[in-house]
């Protein structure tokens, strides 16, 4: 029923952007619309709550809860864990923002701030770290969590409605209810792994139009997406241990290299100023971002940058939380929440530090005029700031290699998950049905594209987030209703055997003469 209502109504809307794209792009814009003027602040609220929640079931008398049999060890090593969860959640938006972003805000910074300045470098970094830091890494944290328990603790379906038992019931969550919430996580997946794929498409063109002149048009990033398909489809194939364990060890070790090298030659004293003073800032004014509207001044800003970026995240979360949950199987509560949460923001953090902190001193101390570059064309930010370090094509080339590896292991790891949603939540889908999703999720990108290229696929993927992000809010009470409840069991076991303990003993008294 899921896979067949979905599939429909995925192939209408390809249909519809391939014969009316225009209009496509219209509805889309009247969408994203609707969804700042009117649940801006839900988005901001929502987040933040996220945030908070991890933290505290972190630290709670549950953070000693293991996500399976209370002897159960990790399936994965750290590392490995770490590179899969961070490939799938936003390895393709690092590297394509990580340059244009910073000089982005540079240009045009948050209300109240003159572009060009000392100030706006400053905002720029911070909020650079924001977007891309605890509260993204929150969202994935709360599904995957939810999920992890409920399929490996409690042995439900790996589906997103099986978390729903403990607040609907399991007959709702087998009937239309349960079809509901999973269709919807379907098509949350599916428009959040579109709009990364096209990022990725046209940051790809960027690369190589910068090392062969090859033209940016929409044909060549069609063509790319085609191409990349058949390796992702031939990745998929080969499991989850050998083909995206591999891929994702591979594309951390390259990014990892890349970061160095870029750190080492480029303005390294600075890029640790930037990392220490912002980081700093960060903290210090998290929670002021984290709930920043303008409603006085009517301003476009945060829902142009903050907006998006929660809505993308949590258009994404069905896809990256249900993979996150898979391979974490063993892991504690605390351990999997601090693991899930800290490292990948702290790399983030790092990140940012390095590729936007050299585009910044590139721009301000070298005269190198690089933000004039991004507002031209953003897909090649990374490669001019790149060109300008020794070995400067070679590094390119790299750097376009390592966006083809994460959009490959991006792709692989949605079809893995959209197969497990669509055939009741089998932790092996089928060959057949992962490369049928692995075809529609490319030509929903293909018609996104089409349908108003970069900005198309931002507001497909806020109009696609705004339900979920209620259901997201459901499986945090079903889980600590779900924790209150063993919790209770646990401590009336521990009761019972205590009581009994005590007759034993008294059993075992020797009595007096």
């Amino acid at each position: 029923m899921v896979f067949v209502a979905t599939i429909i109504v995925i192939v209408l809307f390809a249909v519809w952007g391939t014969a009316a794209p225009e209009q496509l792009a219209a509805f889309a814009n009247q969408a994203y619309q609707f969804s700042i003027q009117n649940f801006g602040w839900f988005y901001l609220m929502a987040t933040l709550f996220f945030l908070v929640f991890s933290l505290y079931l972190a630290f709670s008398k549950f953070g000693n809860i293991r996500l399976g049999d209370d002897d159960d060890e990790p399936e994965y090593s750290l590392i490995s864990w770490f590179a899969m969860l961070f490939s799938a959640g936003m390895g393709i938006g690092l590297i394509f923002w990580g340059v244009a972003e910073p000089l982005s805000h540079y240009l045009t910074p948050p209300e109240g701030v003159a572009g060009r300045t000392t100030e706006a470098a400053r905002l720029a970094m911070r909020y650079s770290f924001f977007h891309w830091g605890l509260h993204p890494w929150a969202v994935y944290t709360v599904i995957a969590l939810t999920l992890a328990y409920f399929q490996f603790r409690k042995g439900y379906k790996g589906l997103i409605s099986s978390t729903f038992v403990p607040l609907l019931g399991e007959k709702a969550v087998k009937g239309i209810a349960g079809q509901a919430i999973d269709m919807l996580a379907v098509i949350a997946t599916v428009f959040g792994v579109a709009t990364s794929l096209g990022l990725g498409a046209l940051q790809i063109n960027g690369g190589l139009r910068f090392l062969f002149g090859l033209p940016n048009t929409v044909t060549v990033q069609i063509s790319i997406i085609a191409v990349v398909t058949v390796l992702f489809l031939v990745s998929a194939t080969t499991g989850l241990d050998r083909g995206i364990k591999t891929l994702s060890n591979s594309n951390l070790i390259v990014a990892v290299v890349l970061m160095l090298f870029v750190w080492v030659t480029g303005p390294s004293a600075f890029i640790f100023d930037t990392l220490t003073t912002t980081l700093g800032s960060y903290l210090q004014n998290v929670i002021n971002m984290s709930l920043r509207l303008t409603p006085f001044s009517k301003g476009t800003w945060v829902g142009e940058w903050t907006l998006f970026y929660w809505a993308w995240w949590i258009a994404w979360a069905p896809f990256v939380g249900s993979f996150i949950a898979r391979v974490s199987k063993g892991r504690t509560i605390k351990e999997f929440i601090l693991g899930v949460l800290l490292v990948p923001s702290a790399f983030g953090f790092i990140w940012f530090s390095v590729f936007g902190g050299t585009g910044l001193h590139l721009e301000l101390f070298d005269r190198l005029e690089l933000a004039d570059s991004v507002k031209q064309d953003m897909t090649t930010a990374l490669f001019v700031a790149l060109k300008q370090l020794p070995l400067g094509t070679v590094i390119v080339s790299i750097a376009t290699l390592l966006i083809i590896t994460f959009f490959i292991t991006s792709a692989d790891s949605a079809t893995f998950v959209l197969g497990m949603f669509t055939s009741k939540g089998n932790l092996n889908p089928g060959t057949g049905i992962k490369i049928t999703w692995g075809v529609l999720q490319s030509s929903i990108a293909v018609v996104l594209l089409l349908s108003g290229g970069l900005s198309g696929l931002q507001t497909a993927s806020i109009a696609a987030a705004l339900p979920f992000a209620a259901i997201l809010l459901g499986m945090c009470v079903s889980l600590l209703k779900s924790l209150r409840e063993e919790d209770k069991i646990r401590r009336a076991e521990e009761k019972r055997l205590r009581r009994r303990l005590k007759r034993l003993l008294a059993e075992d008294e020797p009595v007096p003469e």
